[in-house]
């Protein structure tokens, strides 16, 4: 799951170097922190929040197959 997450954020931003993501595991909770470049942010969260949108049901999805529930926290 991390991997598509950084895959996903890499292919989006100007800067692929700078895309960090932390990995907090509970019992049946995931949660996801992105972190992006200066200035990327805008490519991450897309117009209205679309892209954030599209990228969450994305995880949502894939945690779904391993049972769990999944959470994308996008942070400056």
């Amino acid at each position: 799951m991390k991997e598509l997450i950084v895959y996903i954020a890499q292919a989006l931003v100007d800067n692929p170097d700078s895309v960090e993501v932390k990995e907090i595991a509970g019992e049946k909770t995931l949660i996801y922190e992105l972190r992006v470049g200066q200035g990327d942010l805008g490519k991450v969260i897309g117009k209205e929040g679309r892209t954030a949108k599209a990228i969450r049901a994305i995880i949502t999805a894939a945690a779904m197959k391993i049972g769990k529930r999944a959470q994308l926290e996008i942070l400056e």
